[in-house]
């Protein structure tokens, strides 16, 4: 994250979302960017970085990434489920093919 020391804003949140198989070999896939957010320290949810949790930063996150209707949890799902569904079509793939020779 980068933060103004005068105020402790949150000015970027860098982030990302790894879903990753079990076993050998390992097949994964990835979702990240950044979140650039504008701090106003006169709002009554604002939140200096100091006191910031893990889970405010995530949230805001999930918020900026939904679509429609969603909510932040939805979003959130949404997020983590596609990415499991692209692990789980490596593995597809992968079980589908074999590596030698005839010989």
């Amino acid at each position: 994250m980068t933060h103004k020391d005068s105020d402790g804003g949150v000015s970027l949140v860098y982030w990302s979302l790894v879903a990753e198989s079990d076993g050998t070999p390992s097949y994964s896939a990835k979702e990240g960017g950044k979140l650039r957010c504008t701090a106003d320290p006169s709002a009554s949810d604002y939140i200096p970085y100091a006191n910031l949790k893990e889970s405010d930063v995530l949230g805001w996150v999930y918020n900026s990434l939904r679509e429609g209707e969603e909510t932040a949890d939805e979003a959130k799902k949404r997020i983590e489920d596609e990415r499991t569904a692209k692990v789980q079509s490596q593995i597809d793939r992968a079980a589908a093919n074999s590596s030698g020779v005839p010989w």
